[in-house]
């Protein structure tokens, strides 16, 4: 990290050649484009669905270095959570909206699809690993299924699209250094050239690490960011790349059992700590819990305390990412009317996910082996618009094709000996002595829309509909058990009908209904194929493709420092699949898998803002109902019924009932900060909301209310733009509390082990210098 401090400020030489960029980006802002530019949540006027706009200066504001989804936590209905203050740790970040899962949700980065940003993605990648930031310069969020127009196949919920920052708005040079709790230090530099006019580009760096705030690891990154925006005559050509390197040390998933009995800041052993590992692998193999041999029968049968299972604590466990993303695009009229617009990426992704676990022996005679899931991605895939202004119509015609040859394994690492490891969880490893299954996926995707919007003065009307075809192809080079086989998902039609009345030049009405079918996933941890092949033959010829048809209604307000709007919705999810995990996540053994009917989703959502002078104050609210609505027959392999789950009119699990969120921010140009408030009412980890099978309600974690600050002043050194110190608190108040749940999936009933502790108060500082 000193080097790369001195490598930011050694940049300082190039600072008086591009002073003159950054004025050419100043003349290029001009004056502020109406009121709606010092709005920091734009909230979607003209849309026929709720949709909101986060602006850059909203993750300015966060940590440096936080992840883009922390900035719309603040909106009506999204939950997000994570263990760590950034929300950038990948295997604990959840986000969820109505009550849809993030893998019912779609993502997309300049219209690049992102998948399902799952943690074991098989169709893209996390936001934090394709941009910094930094780099973003607004994000659209829309709490329904979103337009139509995004390259996704599976948003049934809702659909996030981030939008990198036009370089003609980052010319010049930005650094910042960042340092505070858990030994964090953080470095950005970004360089920006040309002119606001014509050719103009922007590189970036950002590295980070940080200690783990309980337990022993670290977890840091490499990201680097490039986007050049060239024209050409009349038309626009665009290119971004990104590359990531990642690297996680994970926390231990706690139950409610354990954090009664262990605490909050329970954790895994660490590096630090590998003989007790050792020690407590040879107890579990002698009391039979791991079913390993040979046994130790010095080390005993008794844990030491406060162990009490095999699975209170592991060696070590991490996430590695190496993800490299390209695109470039065209963009170009054809007369005054029409324009026609093709962007093409490639994206290559290598991941392992790492656990040191103590239910297989390295062959070195460790009672322990180091257990991978491994990933890699190549993804290819083309996509393009034509839009076409014809009288009061503005049609839009767009396809979008994607190649995607996704392998994942599952693979064993010896430990060196029972002293010394002689593997680090931070590095990708190498010559494994087992590989329990290899599938190779191929998925190809193409995915057309038609989309019209008449402009009748104070009405807009929009129709359109979009389709796909999803074919899942799985090919084993080591089956070992695992299911193969082929998946098809095809929907022609998925309407999306909508409509605005401009009541008064202050209210707008809307009310729109969209359709939409989510494909089946290709992964052996996910989706049908993460089921036996008996039961994947079984359902097969039953399996439908979950779809839901979403309603919405609402009014948008805007007048003097006030903007806001009120909804309403109603979702109907039907064919809704359910796998459930069979063992303990370390196991990783295969899914049970079933359809098991629908959820019917219903809630309001209320937010505003108001802004006077240098003061803005915001609020958001939502009520959100979602229940299930069929209760779940098991089944045999004959086709008879076994037993039934009773969920029906159980809540959704990780499905708050209330979300809040209220904020007061102050800016003068010089002194600025922020208090944030999150708030949530309890949320379910069981399908039954209970923790036996007569449903007693207890299968909850507690509500929560967590409060972040800012405070920072900027100091005019004569540099053209000021100099920025920023502080920063996470949680302020140090509250203890579960933040994410569903960390390895959530069962019928049961103190599953699926829980992630919140991280207590952290304190950063940042100096942020902008030339």
């Amino acid at each position: 990290m000193p080097k790369f401090i001195a490598f930011l400020l050694a940049t300082s030489a190039l600072l008086p050649q591009l002073a003159r960029a950054a004025e050419l980006a100043d003349e290029a802002e001009g004056e502020a484009a109406g009121e709606a530019a010092s709005e920091i949540v734009v909230f979607g006027q003209g849309q026929t669905r709720q949709v909101q706009e986060i602006k850059a200066a909203d993750i300015q504001v966060l940590t440096p270095g936080s992840s883009p989804l922390r900035a719309i936590e603040k909106l009506p209905s999204v939950n997000f959570q994570s263990a760590d203050p950034f929300g950038a740790y990948e295997w604990s970040t959840r986000v969820t909206i109505r009550g849809f899962n993030q893998n019912q949700l779609g993502f997309t980065l300049d219209g690049i699809p992102l998948g399902d940003m799952s943690y074991g993605n098989y169709n893209g990648l996390h936001i934090s690993r394709a941009v910094s930031g930094d780099n973003i310069g607004r994000t659209l969020v829309s709490q329904g299924s979103g337009s139509i127009d995004t390259q996704s196949t599976n948003n049934l919920g809702g659909t996030l699209q981030f939008f990198t920052a036009d370089p003609a708005d980052v010319l010049g040079v930005t650094a910042h250094v960042t340092g505070g709790s858990s030994n964090t230090a953080r470095g950005f530099l970004r360089v920006g050239l040309g002119q606001a006019d014509g050719l103009r580009g922007f590189g970036s760096v950002q590295y980070y690490k940080t200690d783990k705030w309980k337990g022993d690891g670290q977890q840091r990154q490499w990201l680097l960011n490039a986007k050049i925006v060239a024209p050409v005559g009349d038309s626009t050509i665009e290119a971004y790349v990104s590359h990531s390197d990642r690297a996680e040390q994970d926390y231990q998933d706690l139950s409610l059992g354990m954090i009664s009995r262990l605490g909050y800041d329970w954790d895994n052993f660490g590096p630090s700590n590998y003989a007790l590992a050792v020690r407590v692998a040879d107890i579990g193999a002698n009391r039979g819990d791991s079913g390993t041999t040979p046994l130790n029968p010095a080390a005993g049968t008794t844990y030491p305390a406060p162990i009490t299972t095999l699975d209170d604590a592991y060696y070590d466990a991490s996430g590695l990412r190496r993800d490299t993303l390209a695109a470039i695009g065209l963009t170009s009229p054809f007369g005054e009317q029409v324009t026609w617009a093709l962007k093409g990426y490639w994206h290559h992704n290598l991941g392992q996910g790492t656990w040191g676990t103590p239910y297989v022996n390295s062959p070195t005679g460790v009672p322990m082996a180091v257990r991978t899931t491994e990933y890699e991605i190549n993804r290819v895939g083309l996509f393009s618009t034509v839009k076409a202004q014809l009288g009061f119509n503005d049609l839009t015609i767009g396809a979008w094709y994607e190649s995607n040859d996704f392998q994942q394994a599952r693979r064993f690492y010896a430990y060196a000996s029972r002293t010394n490891p002689g593997l680090d969880h931070r590095k990708f490893m190498r010559n494994p002595f087992f590989t329990q299954w290899d599938i190779q996926f191929v998925t190809r995707t193409f995915q057309y829309f038609v989309e019209d919007t008449i402009d009748l003065g104070a009405a807009k009307i929009n129709l359109g509909w979009k389709g796909f075809a999803v074919t899942n192809q799985a090919t084993p080079t080591v089956l070992g058990g695992r299911t193969v086989g082929k998946l098809k998902t095809i929907d022609w039609f998925q309407p999306h009908l909508g409509a605005t009345y401009k009541v008064t030049d202050a209210v707008e009405a809307f009310a729109g209904f969209t359709q939409v079918t989510r494909a089946f996933a290709s992964a052996t941890t996910a989706g049908p194929f993460s089921s036996t092949q008996l039961g994947f033959d079984a359902i097969k010829p039953f399996l439908k493709p979950e779809q839901s048809d979403t309603y919405e209604a609402g009014l948008r307000f805007g007048a003097g420092g006030f903007h806001g709007v009120l909804a309403g919705y109603w979702v109907n999810f039907r064919n809704r699949l359910l796998t459930i995990p069979t063992s303990v996540g370390i196991v990783g053994a295969a899914n049970a898998l079933q359809n098991v009917g629908g959820v019917q989703a219903k809630g309001i959502e209320a937010s505003g803002e108001y802004k006077l002078g240098a003061w803005t104050v915001f609020a958001s609210y939502a009520y959100n109902d979602n229940t299930y609505q069929d209760d779940v027959v098991i089944r045999n392999a004959a086709g008879v019924a076994t037993s039934v789950i009773p969920t029906k009119g159980k809540t959704v699990t990780d499905s708050p009932r209330h979300i809040a969120h209220a904020e007061i921010a102050y800016d003068d140009d010089a002194l600025f900060g922020r208090i944030g408030v999150n708030a949530m009412s309890k949320r379910f980890f069981t399908y039954t909301n209970g923790l036996v099978t007569t449903g007693d309600g207890l299968g909850a974690v507690p509500g929560q209310t967590i409060v972040d600050a800012t405070l920072g002043y900027r100091f005019d050194i004569g540099l053209g733009k000021p100099v920025e110190l920023q502080l920063n608190a996470t949680n302020l108040f140090n509250k203890r509390y579960i933040a994410t749940i569903g960390s390895n999936g959530f069962g019928n009933v049961g103190d599953n082990q699926t829980f992630l502790a919140g991280a207590p108060r952290q304190v950063f500082a940042t100096l942020r210098v902008t030339y």
